[in-house]
């Protein structure tokens, strides 16, 4: 039986999703890798780490454990493109740099990826729904923060260098202005840079749950690795450099899991 993801109880109306921290590896996509992808370099790393103080705020977590190597939770099923420019699919065949994930002829066939959509995504997102809609029943509402962290420069997918944060509600669709702006005004903290729904907008997660219509907020935060961790292999956690920065979360956290529309 395949376990798709770690999930922690909270008794606040907010849900926090981590769909790429996972680092687990099907048989198929383990064998295939190329060597550069065998470092899972482009996953979103420590983020449980990074934000164990969630759960003392009442937040609930829901953690996936498999890389996104093998499928991307923060795509829809049917792989429509979320960006008109560079980016990666349901399936990834390449790094965030544009190298292949695969060695040739390597790659999963697609009765295996099917059964990757039916074990992997589908659980994750149906906790995922389920676990919104209990919060709306028990508080009125539910918001929904979708945590990510990326390396702050990478030229195919964005040109110069990242801000610290990158928060995103889908230009503003997802979630009430009114959040966004106490989510934007947290970021603005002295050392960090923010940026609301610039390069990234949201994911598929983002988009698909976060109707503000229907008492359902969801934002994204796309956070700059080089605020807490070596952006290069071995992709340490700086714990001195963390702790200058989870203030700045914990008090985003906060704001989250407080907001009352």
């Amino acid at each position: 039986m395949t376990i798709a993801y770690d999930f922690i109880p909270g008794a606040s109306p907010l849900l926090i999703s981590m769909p790429h921290v996972g680092t687990e590896l099907m048989p198929e996509v383990a064998a295939g890798l190329s060597e550069p992808a065998k470092g899972l370099c482009d996953t979103d790393w420590h983020l449980p780490i990074l934000y164990d103080f969630a759960s003392e705020l009442g937040a609930g977590l829901l953690i996936a454990r498999w890389s996104r190597f093998n499928i991307d939770l923060n795509r829809p099923s049917d792989d429509k493109p979320l960006y008109a420019t560079a980016t990666t699919g349901l399936y990834p065949d390449v790094l965030f740099d544009g190298t292949p994930l695969y060695e040739p002829g390597r790659e999963p066939s697609p009765a295996v990826r099917a059964r990757y959509l039916a074990e992997i995504w589908q659980p994750y997102h149906d906790r995922l729904a389920a676990e919104l809609a209990a919060r709306k029943k028990a508080h009125g509402h539910a918001v929904l923060f979708d945590a990510h962290s990326i390396k702050g420069h990478v030229p195919r997918l964005f040109a110069g260098d990242l801000p610290d944060f990158n928060i995103g509600t889908n230009s503003g669709a997802s979630c009430a202005e009114q959040l966004t702006a106490r989510l934007a005004a947290a970021c603005d903290s002295s050392g960090y840079t923010h940026v609301v729904n610039g390069r990234f907008k949201g994911g598929h997660i983002t988009r698909q749950y976060g109707r503000p219509a229907d008492g359902i907020h969801a934002v994204q935060l796309e956070l700059a690795q080089r605020t807490y961790m070596r952006e290069a292999p071995p992709f340490d956690y700086l714990p001195e450099v963390a702790a200058r920065v989870r203030p700045v979360l914990k008090r985003f956290v906060e704001i989250l899991a407080g907001w009352r529309p």
